[in-house]
């Protein structure tokens, strides 16, 4: 597959997607398990190959704002506002569904989570078929997201034969989700795009009471988990453990800037957004060298952080 031109891996795609077959594509957060969102038998083999549970809804992607009315119903006026400011980009908007969207894309709920993403492959395809595609991330439910096509082929391998191949993933972690169903927005999971970028469009965000949260992607309390045990450990005790490794018990350790001899670990960028771009990718190198465990060095506990800081709570929680 990757042997083809740029356009025939397209209409490849495109073509296996009218079918009703799954296909893996990047966009800029994470690489998706893509299906014809209008395809409620081919949203069922990504739930299926997933191992994902049947009322856990997917986010559809689109081409742009012009496509919102088609699964939307109605669309405010804050949505618009916010399709202006940020898409195509990281953000997904949960608003009420329109009449026909299939209750396998909602999980059953009257809402429904779309998102126009950055990525051209993408974009491409989508333009191509010509309709929304769902595309959770293109992994086994709830482990580390994929951020390139080796990971995804990692997972799949033959069961899933189409894997277009758009590079690294430019940001790394999923997108931020904000509800605009209800009385007031509110972010139900953070990302890239962050609650003072989005005040900025539309005014004052509310906390959201849990029990009138709709469900969406990626919000249980375990997930993004590798195989390993994670846990977080403050700047103070990674140091005195590498000071003697022999104390690390088969640990291995991702650091927050500081240096790390690769026998024992890894390091990411001490800024969020080169943190990101790293952290799938570095949580899958350390777990495939089957640790006793992921030390992870504290992040900053600041706003910009606020997505970085979520992956890594629910990757933790099983610890």
């Amino acid at each position: 597959m990757s042997q083809l031109p740029t356009d025939a891996r397209i209409e490849q795609a495109v073509a296996a997607l009218a079918r009703g077959e799954l296909v893996g594509v990047p966009t800029e957060t994470v690489y998706g398990l893509a299906a014809d969102a209008g395809n409620p038998e081919a949203v069922r083999r990504v739930f299926a190959l997933k191992g994902r549970p049947s009322d856990h809804p997917l986010i559809v992607h689109i081409a742009d704002a012009s496509w919102l009315s088609q699964w939307a119903d109605p669309v405010p006026e804050t949505a618009l506002a916010l399709a202006a400011a940020f898409w195509p980009g990281p953000l997904t908007l949960v608003l009420r569904r329109a009449r026909g969207v299939p209750d396998a894309i909602t999980g059953g709920q009257d809402t429904v989570a779309l998102r126009a993403p950055a990525h051209p492959l993408m974009q491409a395809v989508l333009r191509g078929l010509g309709h929304g595609i769902a595309a959770p991330s293109a992994n086994r439910f709830g482990r580390i997201s994929p951020t390139t096509a080796a990971h995804v082929r990692a997972e799949f391998g033959e069961r899933l034969p189409i894997v277009l191949d758009g590079g690294p993933c430019a940001v790394g972690i999923e997108s931020t989700i904000l509800d605009l169903s209800g009385a007031h927005p509110a972010i139900l999971r953070p990302g890239a795009i962050g609650r003072a970028q989005i005040e900025s469009v539309i005014g004052p965000l509310v906390e959201p009471e849990a029990a009138s949260r709709p469900r969406v992607s990626g919000a249980l309390e375990s997930h993004y988990a590798p195989t390993c045990p994670l846990r977080w450990v403050d700047a103070a005790a990674i140091d005195a453990l590498l000071v003697a490794p022999e104390n690390l018990q088969g640990a291995l350790v991702l650091r927050c800037g500081g240096s790390i001899d690769p026998a024992h670990g890894m390091t990411l960028p001490d800024d969020a957004v080169g943190y990101a771009h790293g952290l799938y990718a570095a949580l899958r190198s350390l777990d495939a060298r089957v640790p006793a465990s992921i030390l992870v060095e504290s992040v900053p506990d600041k706003p910009a952080w606020a997505g970085v800081r979520d992956r890594l709570r629910r990757a933790a929680v099983r610890a």
